[in-house]
C-alpha cells in the first residue's frame, strides 16, 4: 500500500480514461483488477480529439521521497522510526529528540510498557522510550525540563512540540498537511516527522468504509456510492481564517463507477475506495451500471387532427459505457434518453388522429390489433420504431434501452374536450348495456341456483324416504325371523318333552311290568286309585269305558250329533 502526495491521487487499483486504458491519479483499493475488465467498456478512440488521460497526475509516493527529518514507520516500529529521526538530527548538528535519561525502579514519573513520555526541553520534545520510573529532582537533572505525560505507541495521532506521529490500520486514512501545504494521504502506513520550519498538521482521520454524505440519482433516487470532503483553514492576507477543500474520499459500491475530469480529459473510475488530492482533478459525477426505470411525462404533442395530447411513458435503460455519456455532456442517462424520446414520440404521435389515440387506451406492447382498423399500423409504428429508433439514438450515448411504453395519455383543447364528452357518453352506454347483461346473468344464475337447490331437496327426500322404507323392511323382516327362531324353540322344546316324557312311561311301564308278585301289583292299583280320586275329588264319578256301557255312550253321542245338524239345516 503506498500513499502519494499533492500530484497524486492513485492509490494501487486500476482505472479507465476516455483515451487509455491505465491512468493515474485517483486512490483505490480494488485487489489489483477492475471490476469492467471484459464489460462493454471501451476507450474513446484516438481520433475523438481528447489528449490522453495518464497525466492526470505524476505518481509520486510522498513517503518514499527522501526527505529531512521524515522518516517512515516500517516493520520494526516506532521506536526504531524515532531513533532513526534522531540520529538524522544528529548528524544534522541539531538537537536530538530521545532524552538520555535512564528509568529506574523505585520512585519517579513512571512510563509503562506500551507507552512513551514525553517532556518538555525549554521547548523541544524529549522522548522517553524504556519502560521504568524516571525520579524526578534533585535526584535527576530537570532543569529547564517539565513533565508532559505519556502516550501509547499505537496512538493513531502524536502531536508535541513539531514532532508529528502517524500511524493509521488498514481502513483508516490520514489526510496530512506539511510545512510546504502540500497534502499528502497515509494508508496503511505511518511516519515520524520533526518540522524544522512549519508543522505538519493532520488534518483528518477518515473512516473509508462508512463516509458520511451519501449521493443519490437525482431522477431514480437509486444509491451511488459516499463521499467525504477534508478541508483546511487557512489565513488569508486580511487575517480571517477560510477553509479549503484539500482531499476527497469516495467510496463506490459494485456495479457503479465514477467520471474524473482534468480539463477537456476525462477518465472512469471503478467501484472501490478511492481519494482525490490534486487541485486539477475534480469528481465529473457518479454512475449506476444497473438496470434503472422511471415514468416520464412529456410535453404537449399535436396529433395529426392537431388535437394536443400529453403522454406518461414508462422508460427502462441501462448505463453501459459512462464516457460516452459524459463526453456528450450529460450528467445521468435520463437527460440524455429525454430529448431523444419526446423528438421521437412527436413525430409518431404527428401521424395518428385522435380518434385512434382514445380506441388505443393504453400504448404497449400488451394491447396488439387483429389488423383491420386502419390505425394499427400507427400503432405498430408506436410499438416498433419509437423502440428501434430510442435504441439507435441511446447507443450513441452507452446506453441500452431494455423496455419503453406509454401508460397514459391526457388530451387537451376543445376539440378534445368534445370527443370525451362524446367517448364519455358512448363508453357510459356500453357500461349501462354490460351492467344490463350483468343483470339478467345474475337473475339466470339465481334461477338455476334455486333449481339446483330443489332438485337437491328432491334428491334428499327421495333418500330418505327410500332410507325409512328400507327400516320398515328390515324392522318386518327381523321380526318374522325372530318369530320363525321362537317357533322353531318352541317346538323342539315341546318335542324334547314328549319325548322325555315318553321316556319315563316306558321307564315307568317296564319298572310296572317287572313287578311278579301279586300283591305288590295290586298295591299299585290301590295307589294309583287314590291318586286318581285325590286328582278329581271325592265326588267324581268314574264311568268305564269298556264295555256295553261304553257303546251305549258313544250311540247317544252320534245321535245327539245328527240332532244339532239338522237343526243348523234347517236354519
Amino acid at each position: 500500500m503506498s500513499s502519494f502526495g499533492d500530484q497524486t491521487t492513485v492509490v494501487d487499483g486500476p482505472t479507465r480514461s476516455a483515451s487509455t486504458t491505465a491512468a493515474n491519479g485517483v486512490g483505490a483499493d480494488t485487489g489489483g483488477k477492475s471490476r469492467f475488465d471484459g464489460e462493454p467498456l471501451k476507450p474513446q478512440p484516438e481520433s475523438s480529439g481528447k489528449k490522453s488521460a495518464a497525466n492526470f497526475s505524476t505518481s509520486v509516493d510522498y513517503m518514499e521521497e527522501e526527505r529531512p527529518f521524515f522518516v517512515k514507520i516500517g516493520k520494526d516500529g516506532l521506536i526504531a522510526a524515532l531513533q532513526k529521526l534522531d540520529q538524522q538530527l544528529k548528524n544534522a548538528g541539531r538537537g536530538h529528540v530521545l532524552s538520555r535519561k535512564s528509568p529506574t525502579d523505585w520512585i519517579g514519573r513512571e512510563v509503562n510498557p506500551g507507552q512513551i513520555g514525553l517532556i518538555n526541553h525549554g521547548g523541544l520534545p524529549k522522548i522517553l522510550t524504556r519502560p521504568g520510573r524516571y525520579p524526578g529532582a534533585p535526584l535527576r537533572n530537570w532543569w529547564a525540563r517539565k513533565w508532559v505525560g505519556t502516550c501509547g505507541l499505537s496512538d493513531t495521532v502524536i502531536e508535541f512540540g513539531g514532532l508529528t506521529v502517524v500511524q493509521v490500520s488498514q481502513n483508516q486514512a490520514a489526510v496530512v498537511s506539511d510545512p510546504q501545504n502540500h497534502v499528502f494521504v497515509v494508508k496503511n502506513s505511518g511516519f515520524v516527522a520533526y518540522a524544522i520550519e512549519g508543522t505538519y498538521n493532520v488534518l483528518s482521520i477518515v473512516d473509508q468504509t462508512h463516509l458520511p454524505t451519501m449521493i443519490k440519482d437525482r431522477i431514480t433516487g437509486v444509491v451511488l456510492g459516499w463521499s467525504h470532503e477534508v478541508t483546511m483553514k487557512s489565513s488569508t492576507g486580511s487575517g480571517t481564517k477560510q477553509d479549503y477543500v484539500v482531499a476527497l474520499f469516495l467510496n463506490i459500491p459494485a456495479n457503479n463507477c465514477a467520471i474524473l475530469q482534468r480539463g477537456d480529459d476525462l477518465e472512469l473510475l471503478p467501484a472501490g475506495q478511492h481519494f482525490i488530492t490534486s487541485p486539477n482533478v475534480t469528481l465529473r459525477g457518479l454512475f449506476t451500471l444497473g438496470e434503472n426505470q422511471i415514468e416520464m411525462p412529456t410535453k404537449d404533442i399535436f396529433t395529426r387532427d392537431q388535437v394536443p395530447v400529453s403522454l406518461t411513458i414508462y422508460l427502462k435503460w441501462q448505463l453501459t459505457e459512462p464516457l460516452k455519456l459524459t463526453t456528450h455532456g450529460y450528467n445521468t442517462p435520463y437527460d440524455a434518453l429525454r430529448d431523444k424520446t419526446q423528438s421521437i414520440l412527436t413525430q409518431i404521435v404527428a401521424h395518428l388522429d385522435y380518434s385512434s389515440m382514445v380506441k388505443q387506451r393504453s400504448l404497449g406492447p400488451d394491447n396488439l390489433d387483429d389488423g383491420t382498423d386502419a390505425s394499427s399500423a400507427f400503432l405498430d409504428a408506436l410499438r416498433t420504431r419509437a423502440m428501434d429508433d430510442l435504441h439507435l439514438a441511446a447507443l450513441e450515448y452507452g446506453i441500452i434501452m431494455k423496455d419503453l411504453a406509454v401508460i397514459d395519455r391526457q388530451f387537451k383543447g376543445d376539440i378534445a374536450s368534445t370527443m370525451d364528452k362524446l367517448t364519455t357518453r358512448a363508453l357510459q352506454a356500453q357500461v349501462e348495456a354490460a351492467n344490463v347483461d350483468r343483470e339478467n346473468s345474475n337473475k339466470i344464475k339465481q334461477e338455476e341456483g334455486a333449481l339446483a337447490v330443489a332438485r337437491i331437496k328432491a334428491q334428499a327426500q327421495n333418500t330418505i324416504a327410500d332410507s325409512e322404507a328400507y327400516k320398515i323392511v328390515a324392522g318386518a323382516e327381523a321380526q318374522a325371523k325372530k318369530l320363525q327362531i321362537e317357533a322353531e324353540a318352541q317346538a323342539k322344546a315341546t318335542r324334547l318333552a314328549a319325548e322325555a316324557e315318553a321316556e319315563a312311561i316306558r321307564l315307568r311301564a317296564a319298572a310296572d311290568a317287572a313287578v311278579v308278585d301279586q300283591f305288590a301289583r295290586e298295591m299299585e292299583l290301590r295307589r294309583t286309585e287314590v291318586s286318581r280320586v285325590r286328582a278329581f275329588g271325592p265326588k267324581a264319578i268314574f264311568v268305564p269305558t269298556d264295555g256295553l256301557g261304553s257303546q251305549l255312550g258313544n250311540s247317544m253321542a252320534t245321535g245327539m250329533a245328527a240332532s244339532l245338524g239338522a237343526l243348523e239345516t234347517r236354519k
